[in-house]
């Protein structure tokens, strides 16, 4: 009896308590009739034991259980989006389409004439397999590169293997060949929803522009300017067709429309097929003023832009900080093996196209330790009404509350400072530099690379060389080349053997006829 009574008060009094099940401990029942009650209630309590156990197992939180509501609520989302996508009309009551430049041009009477030639600029053409490793079975003249990118999530590894360049010629590795697409689908999306020239074609389509007089010249923009006519005659092959739309659209000029490094890249072309063979085309030096009408440049990457720097540097730019911001260790996370940086920067450094991108000029165009053409401009509307250079140092804004401590002002002409106080204190407070005397490889100090690892050329850096380089150090459009040098040698020495960056003293001097010269403006007629 005494255990049924201690039952009813675990039960209706003391509810949910395992530890409490766990310390009961049935008494001895010494005759039969208790024995018989006993029994039956040791049993209801494994049972209710049992119960709340596993009670509490389906409480805990796993990480299974996160990710499945993730993949829940992006499911969820993408239906929603999807159903109203179908569901609601095409153009909302009140809130008419506004009329395409070619709806509008055509109701104005405009037609054809000059044919058009669309030149596309780097990573925005289509790249498509056509000799691959074992890894990529059933990729055979897939795409690589634009479209959906479906491949970096199936076989990421495999995916960067096939688009790297061989370490040492800048061309294809051996076993591996991946060709631009060809036509206007090589550039008119870089990916579903996300147009680069489609919109232009289309409105050229509604004047009444089609493929017999427009054409996109795409090439393989991983190469040097000068290797795609080495691997695949592109420049030949551009040069024959702006002849052919010259003579089959009643000897009509071209106009082309270059975007981005595509505008270096045609400038490389312009230079080529005017120089005698076996470097040039062999076109004349006419020949330019023949076939081409006009050249319309969109975004024109004439003098470099100073974020490759940073992209050869350490694979980084602003994209990649703000995703550092909100989740920080992720893309380099060690845990994760996912090494993303590394990844990047292994392949995009075989890319000889990426110097091509790097600033031209040097000091007297993007200004040294000291000076550069943005001193005197704010480039940050929102900050011009509190920052002022004059010599005051604190201000008050009407609200005393707000008070502003206008700091040294950023040297812009610094291109890359290690630490916000290098980039503002004087140049005489900054420490100098010598490569010269850097060691560039040290056994007893140099980083070993383990298991897993992606190997970069840094892993032949020394730590006591990367400390000194980069410890209070700035560097000018002039010397970064220094520091990209001695980083990684290996890449410079190959594509420095294609590009130049600097400014011409005498245009008259034989050496500028090389092609390394030709898609610098400031090195070439």
């Amino acid at each position: 009896m005494a255990s049924i009574l201690r039952f009813r008060k675990l039960c209706y009094v003391e509810p949910c308590s395992s530890l409490k099940f766990q310390s009961f401990e049935t008494p001895k029942i010494e005759n039969r009739d208790e024995g018989g009650v006993g029994s039956k209630t040791q049993n209801l309590l494994e049972k209710k034991q049992r119960k709340n156990k596993n009670k509490k197992q389906h409480r805990e939180w796993r990480c299974i259980d996160s990710c499945c509501w993730v993949i829940g609520y992006m499911c969820t989302t993408c239906w929603v989006l999807l159903f109203l996508y179908h569901s609601l009309p095409a153009t909302l009551t009140g809130f008419p389409v506004p009329e395409s430049p070619g709806t509008r041009l055509k109701a104005e009477g405009l037609t054809p004439l000059h044919p058009v030639v669309l030149v596309p600029g780097i990573v925005t053409g289509g790249l498509e397999l056509w000799e691959g490793r074992p890894c990529a079975e059933g990729l055979f003249r897939k795409r690589l590169w634009g479209g959906g990118f479906t491949e970096i999530f199936k076989r990421p590894l495999c995916w960067l293997e096939h688009l790297s360049l061989h370490n040492e010629t800048g061309l294809d590795p051996p076993g591996i060949r991946v060709r631009a697409v060809p036509g206007l689908v090589a550039a008119d999306y870089f990916a579903p929803g996300y147009f680069v020239w489609a919109v232009l074609i289309e409105n050229l389509a509604k004047i009444g522009y089609e493929g017999k007089n427009m054409h996109m010249a795409a090439y393989d923009w991983r190469l040097s300017f000068q290797n795609t006519e080495i691997r695949d005659q592109a420049l030949t092959r551009l040069k024959s067709k702006i002849e052919l739309m010259y003579v089959t659209n009643g000897h009509k000029k071209v106009v082309v429309v270059p975007h981005s490094m595509g505008v270096i890249y045609f400038l490389h072309f312009m230079k080529w097929v005017e120089s005698p063979p076996p470097m040039g085309g062999g076109g004349g030096p006419s020949w330019c003023a023949k076939h081409i009408k006009a050249i319309m440049n969109i975004g024109p990457a004439f003098l470099g832009v100073p974020k490759a720097v940073s992209n050869i540097f350490s694979a980084e730019g602003k994209d990649v900080a703000y995703i550092r911001a909100m989740d920080p260790g992720v893309l380099d996370s060690e845990i994760l093996r996912l090494q993303t940086l590394e990844h990047v920067m292994r392949a995009s450094r075989t890319w000889d196209s990426i110097v091509s991108l790097l600033p031209k000029g040097g000091d007297a165009i993007w200004g040294n330790l000291d000076w550069s053409p943005e001193d005197g401009h704010s480039c940050d509307l929102a900050k011009k009404g509190y920052l002022q250079t004059s010599g005051d140092t604190n201000f008050n804004n009407r609200d005393e509350n707000r008070v502003f401590q206008v700091k040294e002002p950023v040297k812009y002409g610094r291109i890359i400072s290690f630490g916000k106080e290098t980039s503002q204190i004087s140049s005489p407070q900054l420490p100098r530099h010598d490569f010269k005397d850097l060691p560039h490889k040290d056994s007893a100090t140099n980083f070993t690379s383990s298991c897993g690892e992606v190997w970069t050329e840094y892993d032949e850096l020394s730590r006591e060389s990367i400390r000194k380089i980069t410890e209070n150090k700035a560097y000018t459009a002039q010397t970064l080349f220094d520091l990209l040098r001695f980083v990684a040698p290996k890449m410079m020495q190959r594509a420095e053997a294609h590009f130049s960056h600097g400014i011409a003293d005498n245009l008259d001097d034989p050496k500028y006829a090389h092609y390394k010269y030709w898609s610098n403006p400031l090195e070439t007629k």
